[in-house]
């Protein structure tokens, strides 16, 4: 069950209400300046984030968390009357989701506009990317030589047969790779590429992004695809079983002679009937700045967003890449069309 922490202002007590499965704290606070989150964000870390964004500017921060899809739904049905003034999410594909339900507002921020790249935030101001992560290749050590493979497209090549490991095609990250291999090759390739690979699977898709890449220090493939930070949790790990995987895997960062490596974003939006509009741009602003950035990073093991804030050291011992320059809400647009292929080609 999502946690949730909101505030509704007009009540005089505190008290609690089950709606729909989720249980929802009120309190009063009718005299407090306050910013309302709904957030699909689960991680414990970004507690100190909405903490010194309070201490900072006086605004109190009331969240609703849940998943994203779940979130998009419950505030179209809310429509005029949703409390909400932010909708936090992972991926650009949700973003866009959210984007063509209508929820989002444009946000007029030179700050925004200077410290988040172009190719992180909607063309129109809809949303920003505040953090990324990349999509990596993972190789098993024991059995493939470094450099064997290089590119996404490799992963498809008829000599891996039997060794690839990869999540379902219901997963959003891969949702937004093939979309991103949609702009950069074409429908056809793509697809010719998603058959390849289907036709190489170790195993039934199956699991998270961690369990791919266990399966690969496992032996039960050579080969398997995984976002950044699942990797940085394991290497900052004390736990020996995890260093145990870390020690058998080999890290590949895609495409580096080419378009450069996938990378994704967790973005943030003000919605269109935000009720404190002002304070939603000035929490988007605080996401951009060094502090915040940095919180991403030390935090979560995300990538930060704006240009020249240093990554952990963890993520800088995996070393310096290029990155695919794609505007990311290209990803949401591709969407449709990699799910078709998927369905086509058999990725369950």
């Amino acid at each position: 069950m999502p946690k949730v922490r909101f505030v509704v202002a007009s009540l005089a007590v505190a008290g609690a209400l089950s709606l729909g499965g989720l249980v929802w704290s009120l309190v009063s606070h009718a005299d407090e300046p306050e910013l309302n989150l709904y957030t699909s964000r689960h991680y414990q870390t970004d507690e100190a984030l909405y903490e010194r964004f309070t201490e900072l500017t006086g605004i109190r921060i009331n969240r609703l968390e849940g998943k994203g899809d779940q979130l998009i739904e419950r505030i179209r049905s809310e429509d005029m009357n949703s409390p909400a003034d932010i909708l936090i999410t992972v991926d650009a594909g949700r973003l866009w989701r959210a984007e063509q339900a209508g929820l989002f507002q444009p946000v007029e921020s030179a700050v925004l506009e200077e410290r988040v790249p172009a190719h992180l935030r909607h063309p129109d101001r809809l949303w920003f990317g505040f953090s990324t992560r990349a999509r990596l290749i993972f190789y098993n050590k024991q059995e493939i030589a470094p450099g064997a493979v290089t590119t996404y497209e490799e992963l498809a090549d008829p000599r891996w047969q039997g060794r690839v490991c990869i999540r379902s095609s219901a997963n959003i990250y891969n949702q937004s790779l093939l979309g991103a291999m949609i702009a950069a090759d074409g429908e056809a390739e793509a697809e010719s590429w998603a058959q390849g690979v289907v036709n190489n699977f170790a195993r039934h898709p199956t699991g998270g992004d961690t369990d791919q890449i266990r399966s690969v220090a496992a032996g039960e493939c050579g080969l398997a695809v995984a976002n950044s930070y699942y990797f940085a949790r394991l290497l900052k790990s004390e736990k020996a079983d995890d260093q145990a995987v870390v020690a058998r895997v080999g890290v590949v960062f895609p495409n580096q002679d080419g378009r450069g490596a996938h990378v994704n974003v967790s973005g943030a939006g003000v919605l269109k009937h935000a009720p404190h509009p002002e304070a939603a741009v000035k929490f988007l602003e605080y996401l951009v700045s060094a502090e915040a950035q940095h919180h991403f990073a030390d935090g979560n093991n995300e990538y930060p967003a704006v240009n020249g804030v240093t990554a952990n050291s963890v993520l800088e011992e995996l070393g310096s890449f290029k990155a695919d320059p794609l505007n990311v809400s290209v990803l949401g647009e591709t969407q449709a069309q990699a799910q078709r292929i998927f369905d086509r080609v058999g990725w369950e």
